[in-house]
This record gives structure tokens, C-alpha cells and sequence, in this order.
């Protein structure tokens, strides 16, 4: 049963905080921040009617993978927990609505970061937007001063969060504009130990292991993250090929100052990677939409991290090409958040086939643009009639809202 903790006393700390009697997978506490902005700009969603808000709503109903029964996600997710490098971690649950400053100013993301702008990230108002990244636990958690007294108290302190995170994409069998992540931290004071990047190292390859087995092969890159420094990328090999499965570095002591958590006093490590990739890779799913179904044929044989997944039937795709001209400030993004959400999960591809530029026959502001969209069901075979109401919809919508020219 949870129970509001009582050591919370900061007059601005501003979110709500539950501890969970029983302990997380880790042994250490479960932890869930709430936060009454985010109750109340999703009241205010709720009683719009417009299609921007009702896309939002659907996309926020959608289930957390990694909470969900026979869910291959929530499969990797419980192994990573039981990695002995990461015992005794609390684990974190935090708002999926955030502010774009604590999203991306914190953690100091450029001020012309793509993820910043409305074609990559969903906001809910300027003020409000959905979380592209779980990282936002640092906040929540290291401004929290039970964690602080605890922290100084042990001199360490282990953190984990994961769950749905919400980016615009492309569409294609690797990518779902929701999709989950998991995001360790670990700080510890100087003067107990002081963090090597090798340290975080033998960290990574022991969760790579449980997941993949010991036997599997790995490399590290340099990289670069805002918020690390320095910054390591992880790959694994899969016969001759090598998959980038995670970004992670040592904590940067100016997003960690701004915390409010000494630099010079503690030193850490961080990772965060999405969980989708390691699911796939593992049970070898083809098709991202596979996560999501409910079909029992599909779900019924996710039992164990060492499931493989059998296709229960491949039904035939149905395309459909659209090509339409339109100012040249929309950007592509913009066709694929529309495909999706008339299409939801009848769709398995959009690609952009060609683009066009012509001053004398489209106009000096104008763009033409083709796409082709592949339909397909792993339940049913689908038909042409019902395809061609979905594409006459998306017609109807990029002339209403767009002012495109269906060519």
C-alpha cells in the first residue's frame, strides 16, 4: 500500500510523492511523482474536441508496455531489474507531461535541437508537452529532499525510471511515435569512490548479458549527450552486423549543479536506451506493431526473455500512393502524424518517394511531394474499400487543415 512521505517539507518542491511498501524488483524503494500541473492541463485536453486533442488523448491511452502482462517489453524491463549491479536502486515512476524546460533547458539541449520544435515532439500548450525521454526523473527525484537526506546520509544513491516516452517520427516497421525507455543514475561522493567511464562499462555489459547472454560481443564509441560527459555509445554484434543498443555517459557536473547536487562532491554515471530495440532484437519481431496487439495468438507466446516470436500469418499489404503540393514550410513529419492517426495500426510503412521544386509550375513558395503508403493487418486480410476510405480521408484532411493541392 503507498503512503505519502512525511519528510517531504520544501516549501517549493512542487510535486506529490508516494513510496510503495513493497520493495521494486532491485530491492530498493518504488518511488511515483505526480504533479497537479499535469492534472490540469490534461482536464483541459479532455474537453476539447479538436483533431490535434484527440490525437494527444489517444496517444496518452495507449498502454505502458512495461507494465503489461506477456508484454516483451515489460519482459526486457524485469530482466534489466534483476541485474546485481543495479540491486538495491530505487525505482522511479514520474509524469508523462512535462515542461519544456525541464524536458530540455535542464539538461541542456541546444537552443536549436530538433526534438525542440512542434514537428518532432507533441506539446500540449507552450507550457506543456509530453516527455521525449525518462532522463526527467534526475529532476524529480534529485530535487526530492528525502532523496537528498538519504543521499547524504548513505553518500550514494541508485536510480532507475522507465515507461512511455512520445516522439514524432517516421513511419515504418522500427518506429512508433510511443514507444519506452529506461534511464539509470547512479551518484556517489568523491570521497567514497571515484567513477571511471570503465566503471559504467562493466555496468552496460552486465545488462547487455542478462539480456542477450554472457556470450554476447560488444564494443563502446565515443559519443556525445548535453547532459554527459564523457559520453560512450554501446553496440552488439548480431552475426557480422553490430546494432547501436544504448547511449550512457559519466553525469555532467553542470546539469548536476543545477540539481542542486554538488559536482564536487559527487560524481555519477547515467544511461537511457529504448527498450523497443532490445525486445525486437532479442525475440526477433519484425514489426514494431507486433508490441502493441492483443491478439492472444500474438501475446500467448511471450512467456519468457527467451521467447521467439512466430509470424501467426502475413497477410497481403494494399498501397496506396498520394501526391499533393503544399507550402514549402510543411514539413514531412507532418503527412506521417496524419497517416498514422487515420490509419493507426493498419499501417505498416510511409515513404517518401520523391519531392519536387518547380518556380513556374507549383509557384515560388509552393513544394509537391509523393508518398507511398503500405497497408497491411496481422489479423485479417484487409480489402481495397476499406483502404480507400482511410486514403480518402487522409486526402480530405491535408486539404482542410494543410491547404495541399491533391495532384
Amino acid at each position: 500500500m503507498a503512503q505519502i512521505m512525511k519528510d517531504n517539507s520544501a516549501e517549493n518542491y512542487p510535486f506529490k510523492i508516494e513510496v510503495d511498501s513493497k520493495p521494486a524488483l532491485t530491492g530498493g524503494e518504488l518511488i511515483s511523482y505526480s504533479d497537479p500541473a499535469e492534472q490540469e492541463v490534461l482536464a483541459k485536453l479532455k474537453g476539447r474536441d479538436d483533431f490535434e486533442a484527440q490525437r494527444l488523448q489517444r496517444i496518452l491511452a495507449l498502454p505502458d508496455l512495461t507494465r503489461t502482462k506477456n508484454s516483451p517489453v515489460k519482459l526486457v524491463i524485469d530482466k534489466i531489474l534483476t541485474v546485481p549491479d543495479l540491486r538495491g536502486f530505487d525505482v522511479v515512476s514520474i509524469p508523462e507531461t512535462i515542461s519544456p524546460a525541464n524536458n530540455f533547458d535542464l539538461f541542456d539541449f541546444p537552443a536549436d535541437h530538433p526534438t525542440r520544435r512542434p514537428t518532432d515532439s507533441y506539446f500540449l500548450t507552450p507550457e506543456r508537452m509530453l516527455r521525449t525521454q525518462t532522463t526527467s526523473m534526475w529532476m524529480y527525484h534529485l530535487k526530492n529532499p528525502a532523496t537528498v537526506k538519504k543521499m547524504e546520509s548513505r553518500g550514494f544513491m541508485g536510480l532507475l525510471s522507465y515507461g512511455k516516452v512520445y516522439r514524432k517520427d517516421e513511419i515504418d516497421r522500427k518506429h512508433f511515435p510511443v514507444f519506452h525507455q529506461i534511464d539509470g543514475l547512479y551518484l556517489v561522493k568523491k570521497s567514497q569512490k571515484v567513477l571511471t567511464l570503465q566503471d559504467l562499462h562493466n555496468v552496460l555489459t552486465s545488462i547487455v548479458g542478462a539480456v542477450f547472454g554472457q556470450a554476447a560481443v560488444t564494443r563502446f564509441l565515443p559519443d556525445a549527450f548535453p547532459y554527459t560527459d564523457p559520453s560512450t555509445q554501446m553496440e552488439v554484434k548480431f552475426g557480422e552486423d553490430w546494432l547501436e543498443i544504448l547511449g550512457a555517459g559519466m553525469a555532467r557536473g553542470s546539469t548536476l549543479a543545477k540539481l542542486g547536487i554538488d559536482p564536487s562532491v559527487y560524481g555519477g554515471w547515467a544511461f537511457g536506451f529504448g527498450v523497443e530495440r532490445l525486445a525486437m532484437q532479442k525475440m526477433q519481431i519484425p514489426d514494431i506493431r507486433i508490441l502493441w496487439s492483443t491478439d492472444p495468438r500474438i501475446t500467448g507466446q511471450f512467456t519468457s526473455i527467451d521467447s521467439v516470436y512466430a509470424q501467426v500469418s502475413r497477410y497481403p499489404e494494399i498501397i496506396r500512393d498520394i501526391s499533393f503540393i503544399v507550402p514549402r514550410d510543411v514539413v514531412p513529419n507532418r503527412f506521417y502524424e496524419i497517416v498514422r492517426e487515420l490509419g493507426g495500426d493498419l499501417v505498416e510503412e510511409v515513404k517518401l518517394i520523391d519531392e519536387y521544386e518547380n518556380e513556374a509550375k507549383l509557384g515560388p513558395q509552393n513544394k509537391s511531394y509523393t508518398f507511398r503508403t503500405i497497408y497491411r493487418s496481422f489479423e485479417r486480410t484487409l480489402t481495397g474499400e476499406e483502404v480507400s476510405k482511410i486514403h480518402a480521408a487522409v486526402e480530405d484532411f491535408l486539404r482542410r487543415e494543410l491547404g495541399a493541392g491533391i495532384r
